[in-house]
């Protein structure tokens, strides 16, 4: 079965020969390759490219093992470009498979320690000079983003696009489901997420013990190799609190404080702080930090943490807090920040008055989110069973003092956009979630 991914298909053809070296990055198994063998790879065809033209390297393949040395690399793609006018499209899977080697003859104790590194051939080597070379255009997958995303500039000096796929959106998992009813495929997404494959699965038991065992085969694995972890039992337990807390307000001291008491791991803020930034670099967890829309400034802590899939932080918890409130809140924030936009958590701070004492309490914005010269503050809201609830649900919206429009998102799935008394927008977060403009024409 075709699986649709027309927007990510779209950037990928949108900046073709651009100059740029393509950098498709995501979380394993988000279907990156998917996205650039089979359906960029048919655009290619379809537009009347020779086949002989698209030269395919997997380095996940064992096939392709002796070219994770990046000088056979260079070597295997350059005897296989066409010099004969037209363009070449080489397509690499998984470029961090590619390790850095010394050029024949290198001599490292004659170079001074300081300019050693520079010494060593490594796949951005590989990368920049193919994007120089006339009529080849250069598309690559990774599933890392320190070793590629935050060097885009730099290594490639402004001539690097990346590019960031992530699990199926509702959008992109709702013609899988023909025939069902809204809620039950919510519900479904909720519960099991959208990592492709997972979503060709028939039975729930198949869903559930595909995501178990991608975590103990391939992420967890991934990050205790690439980054040399020397006691793997605390990643396991920062993930077993970070997945279980998800939209939650927390900190790195916090977290080590219940590694500590509660898995009774002893470890340090130092070791936490460094395995949230392997798990962000892997892909699994997003931060989000808080934002001070009075003060129009960032705090420190604490911060939020989500899931990149839902279906996996449920796998890792064993599928035991299923609370549709929290998973909703996280759903909506990978759809955010797919649709392009930054997001933050936001922070309303109040005086007030109690006992003849003045004091600044603090209320939260689920999400403070901006693209370009706009903002919208978002709310999610599961349940609104009565006038109450509504008055809770909006009280820091309406105490923001600014212009901005405001989103209430809804657990009323299908509920169309209308605005309440004070301008608030409320929406039903399928409504929501399958219609991209709908933020921009509320």
């Amino acid at each position: 079965m075709t699986i649709k991914r027309d927007r990510l298909l779209r950037c990928l053809t949108d900046a073709k020969h651009n100059e740029f070296v393509k950098i498709i990055t995501g979380i394993r198994r988000c279907g990156k390759s998917y996205l650039l063998f089979k359906l960029f790879k048919n655009h290619l065809v379809k537009s009347g490219v020779r086949k002989d033209h698209i030269i395919e390297v997997d380095l996940e393949n064992t096939d392709f093992y002796p070219l994770h040395n990046p000088l056979n690399l260079l070597a295997h793609i350059k005897e296989r470009i066409k010099k004969d006018g037209r363009w070449n499209y080489v397509l690499i899977d998984e470029i961090q498979n590619c390790q850095k080697v010394l050029p024949p003859g290198t001599d490292l104790s004659s170079i001074h320690p300081d300019d050693r590194e520079s010494a060593y051939v490594t796949f951005y080597s590989v990368l920049s000079e193919l994007r120089t070379m006339r009529r080849v255009d250069v598309y690559v997958t990774g599933s890392n983003s320190k070793l590629l995303i935050s060097n885009v500039a730099t290594i490639f000096r402004g001539r690097g696009q990346s590019i960031q796929v992530t699990p199926l959106s509702i959008a992109e998992f709702m013609p899988l489901r023909k025939g069902k009813e809204s809620q039950s495929i919510f519900d479904e997404y909720l519960t099991f997420g959208g990592l492709p494959k997972c979503a060709l699965l028939k039975s729930d038991s198949e869903k559930k013990n595909y995501l178990e065992e991608l975590y103990r085969t391939i992420y967890l694995r991934d990050i205790v190799e690439r980054n040399k972890i020397k006691n793997p039992d605390v990643i396991e337990a920062l993930l077993d609190v970070v997945m279980s807390g998800i939209g939650g307000l927390t900190n790195p001291n916090k977290i080590t404080d219940t590694i500590n008491k509660v898995a009774k791991i002893s470890t340090s803020n130092k070791t936490v702080n460094a395995h949230l930034g392997f798990l962000e670099n892997a892909f699994l967890i997003a931060k989000a930090r808080r934002f001070d829309v009075k003060g129009r400034r960032y705090l420190e802590s604490p911060c939020k943490y989500y899931a990149t899939d839902t279906g996996l932080r449920n796998a890792r918890i064993n599928f035991r807090q299923n609370e549709p409130t929290h998973l909703m809140e996280n759903v909506i924030y990978n759809e955010l920040v797919r649709r392009g936009y930054s997001v933050d958590v936001g922070v309303v701070p109040l005086e007030t008055r109690a006992s003849g004492k003045h004091e600044i309490r603090q209320y939260e914005i689920d999400f403070v989110v901006n693209k370009s010269d706009e903002r919208i503050y978002i709310q999610s809201a599961y349940a609104i069973p009565d006038q109450e609830k509504r008055a809770q649900e909006t009280f820091s919206l309406r105490h923001v003092g600014d212009s901005f429009r405001k989103v209430v998102i809804t657990g009323n799935l299908r509920e169309k956009p209308w605005h309440d008394e004070n301008g608030i927008v409320f929406i039903g977060a399928m409504t929501f979630l399958l219609d991209p403009n709908c933020l921009e024409n509320p």
